[in-house]
């Protein structure tokens, strides 16, 4: 982000935008904005040559990565930016370059892969999860077929094989992890002053003493039931009901488990083994949701990984699966489509502030869908939709009371001209029409290519 939070305060101070400092500041636009765009798009390369190295079609990986970025929480994290996004595009990235080493045994490949996985432990050291779950996914894609993704083959058992293969992952792996690991445990050292600990348990000290009566293991004092449950299954922030993508695969994976190649098999398993991994960890977080986020923002990243094989598995084995099953699944593909394309449409924490007065548990889902139509015809107030509580942050405020998009946002704010708010939109609008346009011309390239 730093060379785009360069440029975008370069921006903000030339004369033209001297009397606009409101948020959304320019420099916050143009940081938004590039950022994301580099990172969608090599998220969708990277996610497009995994599909390919796992020996699906162009047109299945295509279809696989549409999906991923169009029916998942992705889309959400896109235009409202945490660091979900860049911790999928990373671990993405770790898992197609390692993959690439275990077919032709190239330490440069291994490397790189290495080098992203290893980046991901200075977003969040919680990925230290991804890291192991890469490691996974090329045990089990050695063990589903040890020999043919063996380059140099060594004489010997199984175990024997897959244990020099382990001593020659780790001689690149291993020193290439430590490094990035040193790197955030210095940077620990000083900002907190301790090689050893991170921000929660100086966060969790603070907490303690401005509220006494907190359990001495906050903020880790989530029963596990309720935090696995939670996940799982709450109206709130449930997995399948935020990312329905997700049931597909789980349903697929063994549904065609006997007719998949081992390497679809090996990143099926890690992807679900990464998920639940995900799940038990935060399951005792106090704020195991991720607190103000569309669904359950921890675990988020690793469902979307897992849904990745859901589209192409689907399309390639259509006539397999029956037209029952093909049509309920492009229901579920539908479905999912309308949730994160509501998800964009107004900002996330407006259900939140509603939730203050409705109270617990709320179908959010259907809730976003009811604010949607009622802010549509202009029924929020007659419909009982406007709460106190959203009142309470005017900056919050201002945000939950327009359509999430930048040109309506800068015209709710107000500060800035007129000029600028139409010319924002003029743009926000060719891009639109531009997006349509390159998917027409794609879906036409793939329909030629298919007939080749």
């Amino acid at each position: 982000m730093l060379p785009a939070d360069i440029l975008g305060t370069w921006i903000q101070d030339r004369s033209l935008f001297a009397g606009y400092r409101e948020d959304p500041e320019v420099r916050s636009i143009v940081v938004s904005c590039s950022t994301n765009i580099l990172l969608n798009v090599l998220t969708a390369l990277i996610a497009f040559r995994l599909l390919v190295q796992l020996g699906f079609s162009v047109k299945e990986s295509v279809a696989g990565v549409l999906a991923f970025m169009l029916c998942t929480t992705h889309l959400h994290y896109t235009q409202n930016m945490m660091e979900n996004n860049y911790i999928g595009l990373l671990t993405l990235a770790g898992f197609s370059f390692q993959y690439e080493w275990l077919h032709n045994n190239s330490r440069r490949a291994l490397f790189i892969g290495s080098c992203a996985l290893g980046l991901n432990l200075l977003t969040r050291l919680t990925t230290g999860l991804d890291l192991i779950a890469a490691g996974v996914f090329l045990l089990l894609a050695l063990w589903f077929e040890p020999t043919s993704l063996e380059p140099t083959a060594p004489q010997g058992g199984r175990g024997r094989r897959l244990w020099r293969r382990l001593i020659d992952y780790c001689k690149v792996a291993a020193p290439v992890y430590l490094c990035f690991l040193a790197i955030d445990r210095a940077y620990q050292f000083y900002r907190f002053d301790s090689f050893t600990n991170t921000y929660v348990s100086l966060f969790a000290k603070e907490f303690r003493q401005r509220d006494p009566t907190l359990p001495a293991n906050f903020p880790w004092s989530t029963p596990f039931h309720v935090g696995v449950l939670g996940a799982l299954f709450q109206p709130e922030k449930s997995i399948f009901v935020f990312d329905p993508l997700l049931v597909l695969a789980i349903f697929l994976l063994p549904w065609l488990w006997k007719r998949l190649t081992p390497g679809v098999r090996a990143y099926g398993v890690a992807s679900l083994l990464l998920l639940a991994a995900y799940i038990g960890f935060y399951a005792r977080y106090t704020f195991w949701a991720g607190d103000f986020a569309w669904g359950d923002r921890y675990v988020s990243t690793a469902v979307e990984l897992a849904t990745l094989l859901a589209v192409p598995l689907l399309l390639r084995y259509r006539d397999i699966l029956g037209k029952t099953i093909w049509r309920a699944s492009w229901a579920v593909i539908m479905a999912s489509l309308t949730i994160q394309l509501a998800s964009v449409v107004l900002w996330l924490p407006l259900e939140i502030y509603q939730m203050e007065t409705f109270g617990h548990p709320t179908f959010v889902i259907a809730l976003r869908f009811k604010n949607i139509v009622a802010f549509a015809l202009g029924k929020m107030e007659a419909w009982g939709l406007n709460t106190d509580a959203m009142g309470w942050d005017q900056w919050d405020y201002i945000h939950i009371t327009t359509w999430n998009f930048l040109p309506n946002l800068l015209r709710r704010v107000g500060v800035a001209p007129l000029w600028a708010v139409n010319i924002v939109r003029a743009v926000w609008l060719v891009a639109l029409a531009a997006l349509a346009a390159v998917s027409v011309r794609l879906r036409s390239s793939l329909r030629t290519a298919v007939r080749r």
